[in-house]
Parts: C-alpha cells; sequence; structure tokens
C-alpha cells in the first residue's frame, strides 16, 4: 500500500479526510445508480418483472462489482493524471509516489492471519450483537434480513456472492483506496479507525427505523470487524487476506441465518443474535437499492399499464 511521507500543509490532512469519504461514498453511490437505472431499464423497456433474486444479483454486479470495485480500479488508473492538477489548485507540493494497491496469492502468514481476523471479527459481531440484545436498544431494521426471513434461499446466492463479490468488491475500495490514502498522511492506527468510521458510517443508510442511538450503537458493532479489516491489510500489505476475511465473515452470518430459519429447534436461537449482526453486517446495502428500485420501476409498469393517471 501506499506509505508517502507527510508533509507541514495543514491542508493535506483536510483534503486525506475530503478524499476517503467521497471515494467511499461516491463507489456505493456509483453502483447505486447503475444498478437502478439497469433495473429500470429491465421493466420500462424489456418488460422483464424483476424477482427478489434478480434484485440482489443486480445490486451484486453492480454495487460491490462494478461500483466499488470499479471506482477503486479507476482511482488508481486516474490519479496519475488527475492528481497533480488537483494539488496544484490547492497549492499542494508535488507528490510523485505511484498508489498502489497490494494484492497477491496468499502465503502461510497471509492464512493465518485470515483464520486468526475471521474468528475476531466474528467473535466480536456476535458479542456486541449479543450486547445490543441484552440491553434492548431500539435499532434500526435491515431489508437483507427480513427478506432473507421470508425467502431462505435468497441467503444462499448471498453465501457464495460474500466471497466472490461482497468481499472482494468492498475490501478493494475501503480498505485499498480509502484507508490508503489516508495512510498517504496518518499513521497506520489513525488511518485504520477513520477508515473503518467511514465503511461503518456508511451503513447507516442500511437501516429503517430505530432510534438514533440505537443505530449509532449497531452501527459501532460494525466498527470490530471493520477494524480487524483494515489491521490484517496494514499488516499484511495484501488486499486478498482482508477481503477473504470479509467474505468469510458475510457468509458465515448469512449461512447461520439461513439454518436457523430452515431448521426448527435450539437453533433457533441463534437467530436474534445474527439477525441483529446482519442489521450491520456489510453488503446488505444491496438489498435496500434492490427495493429502491422495485419501488421505481414499479411506477413505470403503472403507467406504461394505464394505472397512473396525470392530474390537471
Amino acid at each position: 500500500m501506499s506509505t508517502a511521507p507527510g508533509d507541514d500543509s495543514a491542508v493535506r490532512p483536510i483534503v486525506a479526510l475530503v478524499s476517503a469519504l467521497g471515494l467511499g461514498a461516491g463507489g456505493l453511490l456509483f453502483g447505486f445508480l447503475l444498478t437502478f437505472v439497469v433495473g429500470f431499464g429491465l421493466v420500462a423497456v424489456a418488460g422483464i418483472a424483476l424477482t427478489g433474486t434478480m434484485q440482489i444479483v443486480l445490486g451484486l454486479v453492480f454495487v460491490q462489482g462494478v461500483g466499488c470495485a470499479g471506482v477503486a480500479y479507476a482511482y488508481v488508473r486516474l490519479r496519475p493524471r488527475i492528481g497533480p492538477a488537483i494539488r496544484r489548485q490547492l497549492g499542494l507540493a508535488g507528490d510523485t509516489t505511484r498508489f498502489r494497491i497490494g494484492a497477491s496469492l496468499p502465503g502461510l502468514r497471509d492464512v493465518l492471519v485470515v483464520v486468526g481476523g475471521y474468528l475476531v471479527a466474528f467473535g466480536g459481531a456476535i458479542a456486541g450483537s449479543l450486547l445490543v440484545s441484552r440491553f434492548q436498544v431500539d435499532t434500526g431494521t435491515n431489508a437483507a434480513a427480513e427478506m432473507g426471513m421470508e425467502n431462505p434461499e435468497i441467503l444462499l446466492l448471498l453465501i457464495p456472492a460474500s466471497i466472490l463479490l461482497i468481499g472482494p468488491g468492498e475490501e478493494l475500495l475501503f480498505r485499498g483506496v480509502v484507508q490508503g490514502r489516508l495512510r498517504e498522511v496518518f499513521s497506520p492506527a489513525v488511518a485504520i479507525g477513520l477508515a473503518s468510521t467511514v465503511f461503518a458510517g456508511l451503513h447507516w443508510f442500511a437501516l429503517s427505523g430505530g432510534s438514533p442511538t440505537g443505530n449509532l450503537v449497531a452501527l459501532g458493532v460494525l466498527v470490530v470487524p471493520a477494524l480487524v479489516f483494515g489491521v490484517s491489510y496494514e499488516y499484511t500489505g495484501n488486499i486478498v487476506v482482508p477481503a477473504l476475511i470479509h467474505g468469510v465473515y458475510n457468509a458465515t452470518l448469512f449461512s447461520f441465518l439461513y439454518v436457523s430459519i430452515t431448521y426448527s429447534g435450539d437453533v433457533a436461537l441463534l437467530a436474534p443474535a445474527v439477525e441483529t449482526a446482519l442489521g450491520v453486517v456489510s453488503g446488505i446495502d444491496i438489498v435496500d437499492v434492490a427495493s429502491v428500485v422495485v419501488e421505481g420501476t414499479d411506477v413505470v409498469s403503472d403507467v406504461v399499464s394505464g394505472d397512473v393517471v396525470s392530474a390537471h
């Protein structure tokens, strides 16, 4: 990852913070817009009725795939061309450091970090979720958990997607680009903390309902795995490591929720804790985007069928 030495400018940290927040939010927003446009087109132009599974696929491909991973790739490629012009406008010194996202096949040390990081992330998330449930904090509900409770087969799609798309896509953006950008200015601890805060904070929009305090507490649960992702990337310099931890972590939560829904008995007791964890788990925003697509496309369908009459 990039670790260029800092300068004495007071502007540089502010620029890094704004860039990090803009890149993180921009990647998700870009994916959301693409998902809406494509879904809108499928219904309005092609006349295709979007099923729940199709909505999930659209969100996965265009938010985690094209949005997160695409913005990360574009940043790495375009920064050498755009960066100098922006720095001149802001009066910052030139920087010839090449920004890169470290990626390689995991070695033995990387594998051990993946295993340890996964255990810490999963254990921390479940412990935090149990505390939230224990004190009955009014947290918001999440569309992914609700849709999974109603249609467990969707969870079977999200399990492999967590490893193949959600983990890699979000880690490329939030650890590779956001944390990497912050590391150019801040120390490892500060950069990891800020990147984790940005990551968790953007998941606020995945929650509906609940009290502001309750939702803040719920997002606090997400900070634990986010810190694990960040530390693992800083330690190994290999984006594959946090991507694997993130993907397996998500897949485990979806798996537990599927088992708790599908099978009766004591295993069902896992559902409240897992559902709470899923309320802020990374990648769930795709379902909320899908619901927006459906609402928009439903309006189009009504217009096409003549069910909507303009008032004059």
